[in-house]
């Protein structure tokens, strides 16, 4: 059975000179190119109320986009009995906070075990949603909080407010090396040139903006605070490499363990032991997207996260940085 939707959006004053189908793509990151320009020929996509059918016809920016969408019921995965640790539910959304090493969305190599066949077990009902209410996503091995639609209504609005920017995704992080300042990371990100799974900074890639704080300095870590203006794959993980601090534990983007000299035999533990990115969503504050509401969830740092900052502190206090 088809399901049938709208989407709305504004194209950005950034994307003057974009083809209408590149800017679409950037506005509707869900869903594919194939997918947009199928859409085009079928004409459910109007630009000021116009229908549009050229997608290489060029924007100006500011023109408002609706997209009448409908997608068959893709969502033909198996529901799993999957535990969820649920921080809010009602009737149109639910909040969870996903352990580390859980897949969000199947995909190829990892068709169940996912987020997605957990939340069809725990609401059937998202079967009718499409992408079963993801809205967002986090990598496999982050934790934290993400928002999910259990109606089309909902869904809609929650897309529309992440294009807006006006949901607050804050996360902590433990990154390599002694930081001295936060700042604002504003560097586009498109796939790597040469690495099939991986991400990097690149000049005609899409936006990126990711402010970040400092949290506490360790002698030869930072603990940071950071917090998404854009949602680009991989985003915090590249832009903290760009700027040459890499995650712990995060192999795919420079941050193999590295033991400071000295480094007692806790610590070379507990670097080593280390097998995933160091990084948690712990905060998100969003409207809610039926009754207005405004809404904020924490989620506490993981019991891994907090062994580590546990040791770089304990670290920090017995061999004082000169810095």
């Amino acid at each position: 059975m088809a399901q049938e939707f709208t989407l709305t959006a504004q194209i950005s004053t950034e994307q003057f000179g974009q083809r209408l189908d590149q800017a679409l793509a950037e506005l509707f990151p869900d869903y594919s190119r194939t997918r947009i320009k199928a859409w085009l020929d079928e004409g459910r996509i109007e630009v000021n109320g116009k229908v549009a059918t050229k997608a290489r016809e060029k924007v100006s920016g500011g023109e408002d986009i609706v997209l009448h969408a409908q997608l068959e019921d893709e969502v033909q995965h198996q529901a799993e009995a999957i535990e969820l640790n649920i921080i809010h539910e009602d009737d149109d959304i639910l909040v969870v906070n996903k352990p580390a090493g859980l897949v969000v969305h199947p995909g190829a190599g990892n068709q169940q075990g996912t987020l997605l066949n957990a939340l069809l077990h725990h609401c059937p009902e998202l079967v009718e949603v499409p992408r079963a209410g993801i809205v967002h996503r986090l990598d496999k091995d982050t934790t934290g909080l993400m928002v999910v639609a259990k109606t089309i209504p909902a869904q809609t609005h929650l897309v529309a407010r992440l294009q807006a920017r006006d949901i607050t995704r804050e996360y902590e992080a433990i990154a390599i090396g002694l930081m001295t300042a936060g700042g604002t990371i504003e560097e586009p990100i498109d796939r790597h040139p040469s690495r099939r799974t991986a991400m990097a900074v690149h000049p005609l890639g899409k936006e990126a903006i990711t402010h970040y704080r400092i949290a506490e300095k360790f002698n030869n870590h930072t603990r940071l605070r950071l917090r998404l203006e854009t949602g680009r794959t991989h985003q915090i993980r590249v832009h903290m490499s760009h700027l040459h601090h890499p995650l712990v534990g995060d192999v795919l983007y420079g941050g193999r363990n590295r033991l400071p000299k000295g480094a007692s035999e806790t610590m070379i533990e507990t670097l080593r032991g280390f097998k995933r990115q160091a990084l948690h969503a712990a905060r998100l504050i969003l409207e809610h997207p039926i009754s207005g509401e405004q809404m904020e969830w924490k989620a506490p740092i993981p019991d891994d996260m907090q062994h580590l900052t546990e040791v770089l502190r304990a670290d920090a206090k017995l061999n004082p940085s000169d810095i």
